[in-house]
């Protein structure tokens, strides 16, 4: 009886700590799945939003948006290019955004007749100090100061075969650092992740969060209507009253660059009371690696920081936990069996 108690025992230490993992597993993805705002529209602020049929956009003093290059506004979508070659185009907010904590919803469409590696070159979403000043970065001027989400269609760096295209990355720059467009802009990438989005016959979005020193970028480019993740980085330190944008570029080859809408919601978010007393504006664009962002030539993957738990990681535990459970249970065997007969050597 003892020995069944004892193998009983451990048995249910097992599963109590399967259950704790599980309990622990599921916390974490919903700290990102469910983190994720769900599009109240309470906290849309609509002066940092783009959204059909594009009321307010253009030139007049009145305009909440304005456009240069290539840009087409029509009824239902922003063309930030046509799919031609050489062309460049951009939309931004003209109202500086304050917010300390947000998200920005982007829907976004990229089409054209090019056959697969033969189409370029993708579009960024922005979040910088100066807008509208074209230049060569997908349409936007180089060394600039803020935050940038690239959506990569076209492999330049042909060395870097280890990620797949299109690849969505991330980039924060203090007005010091070169985007290289030969590398991919590997040598300044934060993070990144390979996504689907070209040619897609659904509604394909992305999802921007900064809050609380920690930037959070999802993708919803599979028809499922969930996000994914793809960059999860803390110690980021971006400044109020900059500017939200998007800009495309095409070079030899093309496509149509199309925004849909740019949606932000205001995130409530509870400071300290040093955090508040702190003038936000003067804060320089920064984020504390634990290593430099040039390792990441070797580092493809990008992971500088504890990521939110992905499907291999959550395997691995499961498959761990029950490791655990088996050597448990031969453990309470192998006791049971030398309990039993060292029982027969008293009778």
């Amino acid at each position: 009886g003892a020995s069944f108690s004892l193998l009983e025992a451990k048995m249910g230490r097992s599963r109590s700590c399967l259950s704790t993992t599980l309990v622990f597993v599921v916390f974490e993805l919903c700290l990102v799945r469910c983190d994720i705002t769900d599009g109240n529209a309470e906290h849309l602020k609509r002066e940092h939003s783009l959204m059909k049929p594009y009321q307010g956009v253009g030139s007049s003093p009145s305009s909440q948006w304005d456009f240069s290059g290539s840009t087409l506004v029509t009824s239902s979508y922003v063309r930030l290019t046509p799919d031609e070659r050489s062309k460049q185009g951009s939309i931004w907010n003209t109202v500086p955004c304050y917010l300390k904590d947000w998200e920005m919803h982007v829907q976004f469409k990229v089409h054209g007749s090019g056959k697969k590696n033969l189409h370029g070159d993708g579009i960024a979403i922005w979040y910088t100090k100066d807008r509208l000043h074209p230049g060569p970065v997908f349409g936007n001027k180089d060394q600039f100061l803020g935050l940038a989400i690239f959506l990569d269609t076209f492999r330049n760096d042909l060395h870097g075969m280890d990620r797949s295209f299109p690849y969505i990355s991330a980039m924060i720059n203090n007005g010091s650092v070169s985007y290289d467009h030969g590398k991919d802009g590997r040598s300044s990438e934060l993070g990144g992740c390979s996504a689907e989005i070209r040619n897609r016959q659904h509604d394909t979005y992305l999802a921007i969060r900064y809050s609380k020193g920690r930037l959070t970028v999802m993708v919803d480019v599979d028809d499922k209507n969930e996000w994914k993740e793809c960059i999860d980085i803390g110690g980021v330190r971006l400044p109020t009253g900059y500017f939200f944008g998007a800009s495309a570029a095409t070079g030899d080859l093309s496509d149509n660059h199309d925004i849909i809408s740019m949606k932000l919601y205001q995130l409530m978010v509870e400071h300290t009371p040093e955090e508040e007393n702190l003038d936000w504006t003067k804060i320089e664009p920064s984020v504390s690696l634990l290593k430099s962002p040039k390792d990441n030539v070797d580092d493809p993957t990008g992971n500088f920081r504890g990521t939110p738990l992905t499907g291999w990681k959550v395997f691995l535990l499961l498959l761990c936990a029950l490791l655990g459970i088996v050597v448990c249970a031969v453990v309470g065997a192998v006791v049971f069996q030398k309990r039993q007969e060292r029982n027969k050597r008293f009778y």
